[in-house]
């Protein structure tokens, strides 16, 4: 017998799959129920609306970035010492951060924040979460002001895993764009 956690984790991870994979627009309860191998009614014990179920979903990936990324800046607090190990770093995230249609997923629920304000408060934790793991290692290679280029970064990273996502392209333009901004930061 599943559990009502259990449920909801798969009901959640079903919606993740289907916005990545059609947009919000795709997410019904059928469909919903369907790719999570619940019953119709189970979705609907569990989320009462639409928006319950996208607020949700975007706060469990909000809670799995922000744990990933806490324990990312956690651990590269003094391991970033030049932008050899910066690079790598990036690459990793950006590579852990593939462009499978869970990872499309967020940034229509970013999106769709825009229009929801429920959903922002959730979407600042996430962009918070990357924001430190930014500024811990700016700071760590010596950049001035790291707490004020993180978001400039963060920004950047966004956008340009939006274009390689968009475009099929690979992480390499995101890793040599942030090499050139923090070579041009440390210049200062």
């Amino acid at each position: 017998m599943t559990r009502p956690a259990e449920t909801r984790q798969r009901i959640i991870a079903a919606v993740l799959r289907i916005i990545g994979d059609d947009g919000v627009a795709g997410v019904t309860n059928r469909r919903i129920a369907q790719e999570a191998g619940v019953s119709l009614g189970s979705v609907t014990y569990h989320f009462a609306t639409q928006q319950d179920l996208l607020r949700e979903s975007l706060r469990h990936f909000v809670t799995e970035e922000t744990r990933r990324f806490a324990d990312l800046a956690t651990q590269n607090e003094t391991v970033c010492a030049d932008l050899d190990q910066v690079a790598e770093l990036v690459g990793q995230v950006a590579e852990a951060t593939g462009t499978d249609s869970e990872r499309i997923a967020p940034y229509e629920l970013y999106l769709h924040a825009g229009r929801d304000p429920e959903l922002r408060a959730a979407a600042a934790e996430c962009f918070a979460a990357y924001d430190k793991l930014a500024e811990t290692v700016l700071a760590s290679i010596g950049v001035k002001d790291a707490d004020q280029v993180a978001g400039a970064v963060v920004g950047m990273v966004m956008g340009l895993k939006l274009r390689a996502l968009a475009t099929g392209t690979h992480t390499d333009d995101l890793v040599n764009g942030l090499l050139t901004l923090a070579k041009g930061a440390l210049k200062e």
